[in-house]
């Protein structure tokens, strides 16, 4: 997320907010009640700021209702496994009037939609422990459909009992599948074990037959369930509330959110940077929880298997039973993975091409030196290419004498011109934004000064951003990775990069983030008399946009590489146009630039790349794999027969080592490490972060293909 800062206090930019608020004196209510008057106050005040201050506001009429309407649903019951079609005709009394009842200060939907999902949650309760009394057999041909966009509402309590088996039944399935697969290892290692210990030949574990690890399986099953609706049960009205203010936020953007007191807390630690734990930044959609991002230098960047787009399905503290978290509350998943340096977590996640995993993570702190900005030298065709890779836009935004992106950028350049390279690739895959002064200042060392962004708000003229500095650090051939990762101050960079024509754009269409926001305190701003109704939370509300100098957004589409290259993550990959409402795209008058004047010769380079990419058995392996992994992603029916479903993740299994065998067929680039940057044989600690930064360049495709480039460039 890129950073911007305003000069605008919320005062100055919600003015008269608070005309609509209920005054008088507060009526005295029990502690443990929500006070109504606390529902009128803040779906106003998250109503009203946002009409006032969002970059792009929605107007209240019957389309807004029937967003939120829409979106809150999801919300409430997003897996259609509680709700029935009765329920929703019920609700949809309210589909249109939803902005009628906010300008009133009302809140019958609200209250109706709380009334019906708890009356549910009460009734599946005694439904789940009703059905896992009976064993499951898994001989039957029968589906599940796991994706609830092609599900309609169960018409009555029948259909959601029949739902309810076959998602009971399939979670039993894949348990029994797991035991089996442990009970095979442990086999095969005693096997092992007797035969280089025949002694040891007598102390084999004993072999549980299929009813017992039915048995099993379900007892995991119904442990989980019953966890899982404990924390149902105690979801109250203050939850509903929250979740309610966050629907109304959501339906103006994906990125403007209402943050409960509690949350702000679990937000803070995500934008500071938890330095202990597991490094895995959590998302949620649709009652799943997902890995949004790996903080770079963590334990999950360092173990290298846990990946952004990865599905926690279970957790597991060490070696304890693992704990099912499909549909559990997002803040005690946060919390089960989260954990002190030196402890194990074990996730199983659902990868993107639907193979699940067990990943084993040691948690510790994060190590800082790997977030910074890092080089190689890159010796290929006899010329040396340098190579940097970006993580983040990091900044010292207090001052504090911290490190700046663009200033270690900067440093990393002039050690790569000191070894006479003759190109450089700058690596911003995976780096999901962080400071926009930082991207703009990092334009300017490959440019002389001018604009490199343009930030606008919903009222005035477009600011210009850029970089004040005329000097040009490096003027030679220039390449820049991309990929579906690639957010926010990434797409500033690349972008103005494109738009100056200074170097070449190589990779695949960026995410589409071109938005800023802002976290406003809502106790700040609250009117004195109030006071008895805090605290109220927080509001982080999109209230600006960006723009190339060439007057496009970034927003929505992105930026679409100059040459594109096949890759697994971005195929796999969802982008802002995947999100709930997200704002479009649009352009406004371009900056007055200067491209710049030996501009490559991009059509040329990218004819070059396409013959080149065409002709590289790796590169066809691999989109053979991508294909094959897109085609399991789309199949979202999964069988509820065992045979069939161990064959299929089988399949997909022998796919995900197809294409790591792939990549590791590729031919093998040379990479050094900068002598300024290599460790000594006596520093083992910087000596492995080395081996960690180098490893995975040697057998990367995209990387070796932007090498291609630059040696084709520098024939012109």
């Amino acid at each position: 997320m890129a950073s911007f800062r305003s000069s605008l206090g919320f005062s100055a930019l919600l003015p008269g907010l608070f005309v609509l608020l209920p005054s008088g004196v507060l009526s005295q209510q029990p502690v443990d009640d929500l006070p109504p008057q606390k529902k009128e106050v803040l779906l106003a005040t998250v109503t009203q700021g946002l009409g006032v201050a969002h970059v792009q506001p929605e107007q209240l009429n019957d389309d807004f209702s029937r967003r939120v309407f829409s979106l809150y649903l999801k919300h409430l019951d997003g897996s259609k496994r509680f709700l029935l079609q009765p329920d929703i005709k019920q609700l949809q009394q309210f589909e249109t009037s939803i902005d009628n009842e906010l300008k009133q200060g009302k809140h019958g939907f609200l209250d109706l939609s709380t009334k019906l999902i708890n009356q549910r949650v009460q009734e599946v309760q005694s439904l789940y422990r009703e059905l896992l009394q009976q064993p499951f057999e898994f001989t039957a041909n029968e589906t599940l459909e796991t994706d609830a966009d092609k599900l309609n509402y169960p018409t009555d309590a029948a259909a959601r009992k029949e739902r309810w088996r076959r998602l009971l039944k399939y979670q039993t399935m894949m348990r029994v599948s797991e035991l089996m697969d442990e009970q095979n290892r442990k086999q095969t290692k005693s096997l092992a074990a007797a035969k280089a210990k025949p002694s040891d030949a007598s102390i084999s574990p004993p072999v549980r037959t299929p009813a017992q690890l039915e048995a099993d399986a379900r007892k995991q099953v119904l442990k989980y369930y019953d966890e899982s609706f404990s924390d149902l049960r105690q979801t109250d009205e203050a939850d509903r509330l929250a979740e309610f203010a966050n629907t109304i936020a959501n339906t103006f953007d994906p990125h403007s959110e209402y943050f409960a007191p509690k949350d702000k807390t679990n937000f803070d630690l995500a934008l500071t940077g938890r330095l202990e734990g597991t490094g895995a930044q959590l998302g949620e959609k649709d009652g799943q929880v997902f890995v949004a991002s790996i903080v770079p230098g963590s334990a999950s960047y360092r173990q290298g298997e846990l990946k952004a787009g990865d599905i926690i399905l279970r957790v597991a503290q060490g070696a304890a039973e693992p704990v099912a978290v499909e549909g559990m509350r997002y803040d005690k998943v946060v919390q089960m993975i989260r954990g002190k340096k030196g402890t194990e977590v074990r996730l199983t996640v659902k990868k993107p091409d639907a193979s699940t995993k067990v990943i084993s993570i040691i948690r510790d702190i994060v190590v800082l030196e790997e977030t910074y900005a890092q080089s190689a030298v890159i010796n290929e065709g006899g010329k040396k290419i340098g190579y940097i890779l970006l993580p983040s836009f990091y900044a010292d935004f207090n001052h504090n004498g911290g490190r700046n992106s663009a200033d270690d950028v900067k440093a990393e350049l002039a050690k790569l011109k000191r070894e006479n390279v003759d190109g450089v690739v700058l690596d911003l895959r995976f780096n999901g934004g962080g400071s926009l002064q930082d991207a703009a200042e990092m334009a300017g060392l490959f440019v002389a000064s001018g604009p490199m962004v343009q930030v606008k708000g919903r009222q005035g003229a477009a600011q210009l951003v850029g970089d004040p500095d005329p000097q040009v650090q490096y003027d030679g051939p220039l390449a820049v990775l991309v990929n579906k990762y690639s957010a926010s101050a990434s797409e500033i960079l690349a972008g103005a990069i494109q738009d100056y024509k200074r170097g070449v754009i190589v990779g695949n269409t960026t995410y589409g983030k071109g938005t800023v926001q802002r976290v406003f305190e809502l106790d700040d701003i609250m009117n004195p008399q109030l006071a008895s109704l805090k605290p109220f939370g927080s509001l982080k509300m999109t209230i600006q946009k960006y723009y190339r100098v060439s007057g496009s957004s970034t927003q929505f589409k992105g930026v679409t590489p100059d040459i594109q290259v096949p890759d697994a993550y971005s195929a796999l990959a969802d982008g802002e146009q995947d999100t709930d409402y997200p704002l479009p795209w649009d352009e406004i008058a371009p900056a007055t630039y200067q491209t710049w004047a030996a501009a490559p010769a991009v059509e040329k380079l990218a004819a070059a790349s396409r013959q080149r990419i065409a002709a590289n058995s790796a590169f066809g392996l691999l989109t053979d794999a991508v294909q094959g992994m897109v085609k399991r992603q789309k199949d979202t029916q999964v069988s509820l027969n065992l045979t069939k479903y161990r064959a299929e993740q089988q399949l997909a299994h022998e796919a995900a080592e197809k294409f790591k065998q792939t990549q590791q067929a590729a031919p093998t680039l040379e990479v050094a490490p900068l002598l300024a940057s290599a460790a000594t044989p006596a520093d083992s600690l910087a000596s492995g972060r080395t081996a960690r930064f180098v490893q995975p360049l040697r057998k990367d495709l995209t990387l070796r293909e932007a090498v291609a480039v630059l040696q084709d460039e520098l024939v012109k």
